[in-house]
């Protein structure tokens, strides 16, 4: 007869025997987890715009990037301009579809990353500066000088169209940065179809914002041209692009970036398209054609 531990031991022999092999599962099931997501394709998009609409409108194009190129893409919504600049950063996102601010900086930040597709509007981008009925300001070919002390709200502080450029051009009107030119602190309603919603409730007297989402507010009835005024178009400049990640050479294999831009740059789908703000299609992109931007960066003191 075993003495009483050795009983105890052979009782439990059994369950040792079985602990390298549950262990080996967990391993293999992390395992599994790790290779499903390095198999999917994570893309996201600055939140320029309402943020349940956009998931709703990008979800028709991960459906088609899921098809063309025969992996999962997966939308990945950004709180926040910079959190979606931090997400490429880390790797998180692979693709992104940013202004062209947050396009600098993200390829400033990842080396290897490149801007491979954009609206074919963006090369010729442009913003307007709105202003509220009561205000008694009135459109004009000039930039509308009478702006001047009057309740001012840009978009993001990263925005390109909702502040960078808009900034950059009243500076370069009243040579004055517009804390000064406005008499307040700078005011962020953090997405274009807040300035306008804020100009047209009276909030503020004036804002700026990107062009498309003021005409497409416009022709949906969800702002009313005669009390929200287009007041002011800027000079063009380039702006929003599709920017990937150099991970996606390594995930999926040497060309799959520019398969990428193939499909992307073919997209005919009218309501994919629609669903990107870009019915007019898209064209490819090099990071040169938003060094406009980066120097303007550098005249804010944004870049160096």
């Amino acid at each position: 007869m075993l003495p009483k531990i050795g009983r105890i031991a052979r009782l439990f022999l059994p369950l040792i025997a079985l602990v390298p092999f549950i262990a080996g599962c967990g391993s293999r099931t992390d395992a599994n987890a790790n290779d499903s997501r390095s198999d999917t394709l994570f893309f996201s998009a600055i939140p320029d715009d309402n943020k349940t609409e956009l998931a709703a409108r990008y979800l028709l194009l991960a459906n088609y990037l899921s098809e063309e190129l025969g992996v999962t893409v997966s939308y990945n919504p950004s709180s926040n301009y910079t959190a979606s600049v931090e997400a490429f950063k880390a790797g998180d996102i692979q693709l992104a579809w940013f202004g062209g601010v947050t396009g600098v900086q993200a390829r400033n930040a990842v080396k290897g990353a490149h801007a491979i597709a954009q609206g074919k509007v963006d090369p010729q981008y442009k913003s307007y500066f709105i202003a509220h009925v009561d205000s008694g300001l009135q459109p004009s070919e000039s930039f509308p000088m009478g702006m001047a002390n009057k309740t001012f709200t840009f978009g993001s502080p990263n925005s390109t169209s909702g502040r960078i450029m808009p900034e950059y051009f009243i500076t370069e009107a009243t040579s004055k940065g517009p804390e000064a030119f406005f008499g307040h602190p700078n005011k962020f309603s953090d997405s274009h179809d807040i300035t306008a919603e804020q100009v047209q409730d009276g909030t503020v007297q004036c804002g700026a914002l990107n062009y498309k989402v003021y005409d497409r507010l416009v022709a949906e009835g969800k702002i009313d041209a005669s009390k929200c005024i287009k007041i002011w178009t800027t000079p063009h400049y380039p702006d929003y692009n599709w920017t990937a990640h150099p991970d996606l050479e390594i995930r999926f294999g040497a060309g799959f970036t520019q398969k990428l831009q193939g499909a992307l740059v073919g997209i005919t789908d009218p309501e994919i398209l629609k669903a990107m703000d870009r019915p007019e299609g898209l064209i490819m992109a090099t990071d040169k054609d938003f060094q406009p931007v980066a120097d303007t960066m550098k005249s804010l003191g944004m870049l160096r």
